[in-house]
């Protein structure tokens, strides 16, 4: 019989998939292992105790039970990722493809396929899914490992010869993070300036949406102080998390919000409670810029002639998507020769909101529609001199400005709740003062 040592070396993946260094590092692993076995280290390192804020205390295998390097069931974390051969799907590729690319029996793929739900999903694979192999020596398949999503791995071990699968749960940690910004010139720019990522800021303007118009209300000097996650896995940076705490000082006006989940989901709510988001949004689309305000007495510029102008035309680009401001019924859906494509949605409180000069629609009739929705996209059919969304926002028969009418407000926590998020926010409103007042500090220094 082998010796153990000579057997765990024969067990290192083919050469072509692992570097001289790392099969020199796994050698050392093995001895390190080898010599545990047989009767531990002696001595600890000196120092150790000193660089650490605790020490654990680890659950040795006995002499007799020193393991090899792949046991089934071990996790795969544990291994260097340079040990894993790694396959990017491509377009049109199956993963029969990828097996006899790898030099993988088909036979041991049918089997694979077999085990259950979860290997049989493995028939769909998408373009841009990951897989990573290990090989035996002979240059069969010892293990697999799929990317299911951010925190699992659908793992197969065919060590013995007869595959078994498991999923593999990914280490995903969560860090709270602080900055804070000021604008000079756009949002965007400023929270580049504070390392922001652009879908963090994106998060940052949809938390105050509904109470700033960040594309006519922003100005120079306006700042933002937040609280949010950076998301980890496997202990390497993966994405920005949530906006957990802000606020946001616009033209002199201080806004702040707390994430809670009050039992259906998390929402943003202001200090007293109430909900940041409102029933309506205040503009339904991501607009270049408005090119035709509310005006009453408007001089037409296709019929030359004063024709009230009851809503705002919001000038975007062709295609662009439009959304429902509020919840609501769509009452009318249809074309003519001077709105064009055109939608008329019924709220609560006898609101309705119209949308005309879509290049196409996408709702029908008697439809139910959510806030945000789409429900049609920027054209310029009907009396229209270019692509653009014309918006009116009517009470109870009577046209408001869509820009400044004050829009109903989602009913706030209720008072069984209400103690709850006081406790919850109480943390982040010391924290987010704690970073106004410092920053205060430091610029009158």
């Amino acid at each position: 019989m082998k010796p153990k040592l000579t057997r765990i070396l024969e067990r290192l993946p083919r050469p072509h998939h692992v570097s001289v260094r790392t099969r020199l590092a796994m050698i050392a692993v093995a001895l390190i292992v080898f010599g545990v076995a047989l009767g531990g280290l002696e001595k600890p390192m000196p120092g150790l105790g000193a660089s650490y804020d605790a020490v654990m205390e680890l659950d040795l295998p006995g002499r007799q039970q020193a393991p090899s390097l792949f046991e089934p069931g071990d996790s795969p974390d544990g291994f260097p990722e340079d040990i894993w051969h790694r396959v990017q799907v491509k377009s049109g590729q199956s993963l029969d493809a990828i097996f006899r690319a790898e030099g993988f029996s088909p036979a041991t793929l049918h089997e694979i396929l077999s085990l259950n739900e979860d290997t049989r999903s493995l028939k769909r694979i998408r373009p841009g899914d990951e897989f990573a192999f290990m090989a035996k020596p002979d240059g069969s398949l010892e293990r697999m490992r799929y990317t299911i999503d951010d925190e699992r791995y659908l793992v197969v071990d065919n060590q013995s010869g007869t595959p078994n699968a498991w999923i593999q749960a990914r280490e995903i940690t969560r860090e709270m993070v602080e900055t804070e910004g000021t604008i000079e010139s756009s949002l965007f720019l400023a929270g580049k300036s504070a390392g922001l990522s652009d879908a963090m800021v994106m998060k940052l303007a949809n938390v105050f949406g509904w109470d700033i118009d960040f594309v006519l209300d922003i100005r120079a000097g306006d700042r933002f102080f937040m609280v949010y996650e950076k998301i980890y896995r496997d202990g390497e940076y993966l994405r920005d998390g949530e906006v957990l705490a802000a606020t946001f000082i616009n033209q002199g006006e201080r806004f702040q919000a707390i994430r809670y989940d009050a039992g259906s989901g998390a929402q943003y709510y202001a200090p007293d409670g109430r909900h940041m988001r409102k029933a309506f949004l205040r503009a339904p689309l991501n607009f270049s810029y408005i090119s035709s305000n509310f005006n009453p007495k408007r001089f037409h510029p296709i019929l030359k002639r004063v024709k009230a102008h009851n809503g705002i035309d919001y000038r975007a680009p062709t295609g662009t998507p439009v959304y429902a401001a509020g919840d609501g019924k769509v009452i009318e859906s249809a074309k003519n020769q001077y709105n064009g494509n055109y939608v008329f949605i019924q709220h609560a409180n006898s609101i309705v909101t119209k949308y005309l000069h879509f290049s196409r629609r996408a709702v029908k009739k008697g439809q139910r529609v959510r806030q945000g929705q789409v429900i049609g996209y920027v054209g310029a059919t009907g009396l229209a001199q270019g692509p653009h969304l014309h918006y009116e926002f009517v009470v109870r028969g009577k046209h408001r400005n869509p820009r400044t009418v004050a829009l109903p407000a989602v009913e706030p926590l209720e008072e069984s709740a209400l103690t709850q998020f006081e406790a919850h926010a109480s943390l982040y409103l010391a924290q987010l003062n704690r970073l106004e007042s410092a920053s205060l500090y430091a610029s009158t220094e």
